[in-house]
């Protein structure tokens, strides 16, 4: 039998739009009781150090008035341990983090960070917080998160995503081969995980046409999915996009 699979929406982008403005609509954490009306299991947004979408006042909101867990992103700087320490989400994720970067561009260096992210993450764990870490499909990060004592990894799927939608506008013979090889990269990775005792989760770059395999992928327990359903809204809805991609999702389990 299958395992369920929860969908965290991330509400980043809503914010995006507002602060395009300066002003106050739309407002992210109207956003956010609409998707948990909508079957979200979860809220995701990411408190960047510039603040270019998600404030403060947006975390400290979400925390007092949606009823689903919050999956607070942050980089693993003081500044954002403290605030998660002093606000207590329901979950941390932490991922890289670049000033010039349009959006997050890979996984964390758990490897190379090993003894920062071990000593980072203890007050966030002694706290209560779940701890999950954002890694690429690899064997050494994966390791090296279940070596620190990471509940939780997300696998970045922003490559497999954007290599999928590459291959959607090609005719090439191989096509099939390569979509083949590139969702087993992701499997293996989940079930690596799952055998070192993580927790599995992914996100990034999700859309109706790529969510399903990843879906299907059993070990995976959680999608986190935010710049394509905000995206898709504006065709849509917000609640007929979340409606659809959990659809999907729930199809790709049996």
């Amino acid at each position: 039998m299958s395992n369920p699979i929860r969908l965290g929406v991330n509400i980043d982008h809503v914010a995006t739009i507002r602060n395009a403005r300066g002003g106050e609509f739309p407002c992210p954490v109207r956003a956010a009781i609409l998707a948990e009306q909508s079957g979200a299991d979860g809220i995701t947004a990411h408190l960047r150090e510039d603040r270019r979408h998600i404030k403060d006042s947006d975390i400290e909101r979400l925390i007092d008035e949606i009823k689903v867990p919050l999956n607070f992103e942050m980089a693993a700087t003081e500044e954002m341990q403290q605030f998660a320490l002093k606000v207590r989400p329901h979950a941390v994720c932490i991922v890289p983090e670049k000033r010039q970067e349009i959006t997050t561009e890979g996984g964390l260096d758990v490897v190379a960070s090993k003894q920062y992210l071990q000593e980072y993450i203890k007050p966030l764990r002694d706290a209560g917080i779940r701890v999950s870490l954002f890694v690429d499909c690899d064997v050494l990060q994966i390791e090296a998160a279940a070596a620190i004592k990471a509940p939780v990894i997300e696998l970045h799927t922003g490559h497999y995503c954007k290599e999928i939608e590459k291959l959607a506008l090609t005719e090439s013979s191989n096509s099939a081969t390569r979509e083949r090889m590139l969702i087993k990269a992701v499997r293996d990775s989940a079930i690596y995980a799952k055998s070192l005792g993580l927790e599995c989760h992914a996100g990034h770059g999700i859309s109706f046409a790529t969510v399903s395999d990843i879906a299907a992928i059993n070990e995976i327990v959680e999608l986190n999915i935010g710049h394509f359903l905000v995206g898709e809204a504006i065709f849509i809805g917000f609640r007929e996009a979340i409606h659809k991609m959990k659809n999907l999702m729930a199809e790709a389990r049996k």
